[in-house]
């Protein structure tokens, strides 16, 4: 079997992807999409665009736990609110420098 990146098997395993929405909406996430899952992967499992085969990367998705899921989208959503909070402070502190 033919080993390619990541990103090239991205449309082939849609239906996993699909599969491992229905999946995580059955027990109590109904906001997921396919591309938050695809991208917990990418982040958290695969860390980056390896190369891997088909059978390979639909193994990761049905493998998926919540578990990792939901650190994936603590983290993501910590990293917004200290975006939100360096640009508050980058504000007051640019409003304080004008005379």
């Amino acid at each position: 079997m033919e080993e390619k990146t990541i990103q090239e098997w991205r449309p082939i395993v849609e239906p996993a992807l699909r599969s491992k929405q229905g999946e995580f909406k059955l027990v109590g996430y109904s906001d997921i999409s396919t591309e938050e899952i695809w991208e917990c992967l990418k982040e958290k499992v695969w860390k980056g665009n390896p190369t891997k085969r088909l059978h390979e990367v639909v193994q990761d998705i049905f493998h998926l736990p919540t578990t990792t899921y939901i650190s994936f989208i603590t983290v993501n959503a910590l990293r917004v609110e200290d975006d939100d909070l360096m640009a508050s402070i980058q504000a007051v502190t640019e409003g304080e420098e004008q005379p």
